[in-house]
């Protein structure tokens, strides 16, 4: 889904939560309320918003979780308060900028790891590490930039191969052909090493590999 799809879907609850408070009702008892059944309905389509794309531990949807729970109108304009900051959030990139430092720090890791193992002398893990870490980029750049990562079959969504993707984000010029190429055969050797195929790469390519791939996400990061 793209970024203006989740934009478009942010503002559709918005809009669903101002119908909801159209339906307040004021009694001599209870004071005033909303349509239940069209309470629970908006609560539960925001919070699967609201996980889906910002996650469980974020403040999005702790706050929309812990707040929308009563029949009050003032409830439900907190809720669309929480979702109009959402939406803003994904208009300003804030969540893609977030992603890609999150992202940064653990690919690192990862990297280092690989570099670990490589001074092991384990070229093979060393390159299935280092490829999983280039696939990830990859998927997260195409996010960044309004690829789709899945494709309807069936009538389910299958995601996309990396040198799919790998051949979209250069098409979209968001970095040139030598580094697709240069992608494609980092994709060929992980391939190699996550399917035995040992003999078909050296320690020196692997070693190559993690420095080249290193450079490129710098280069271009997500």
């Amino acid at each position: 889904m793209k970024l203006e799809d989740l934009v478009i879907r942010a503002e559709e609850l918005v809009q669903k939560g101002q119908q909801l408070l159209e339906t307040r009702t004021t009694s001599s008892r209870a004071g005033d309320y909303v349509d239940p059944g069209g309470l629970a309905e908006f609560r539960t389509a925001s919070l699967a918003f609201l996980s889906r794309i910002f996650g469980e531990e974020s403040p999005n949807f702790k706050e929309f979780d812990k707040k929308i729970t009563s029949h009050r109108p003032s409830t439900v304009e907190k809720g669309i308060g929480i979702l109009r900051a959402s939406k803003e959030e994904l208009e300003g990139g804030w969540l893609t900028t977030t992603k890609g430092l999150l992202s940064a720090e653990i690919f690192s890791d990862f990297l280092e790891m690989a570099e670990h193992l490589l001074a092991e002398n384990y070229k093979d893990a060393a390159a299935v590490i280092i490829g999983s870490v280039l696939e990830e980029h990859i998927r997260q750049l195409a996010q960044k930039h309004g690829i789709d990562v899945t494709f309807e079959k069936s009538g389910r969504q299958i995601p996309k191969k990396a040198d799919s993707l790998n051949a979209e984000l250069a098409k979209a010029g968001v970095y040139n052909k030598l580094d697709q190429k240069n992608i494609t055969a980092w994709l060929d050797l992980r391939n190699n090493a996550a399917h035995g195929r040992y003999e078909e790469y050296s320690r020196s390519q692997v070693e190559l590999m993690h420095q080249s791939v290193l450079d490129f996400m710098t280069r271009v990061p997500v």
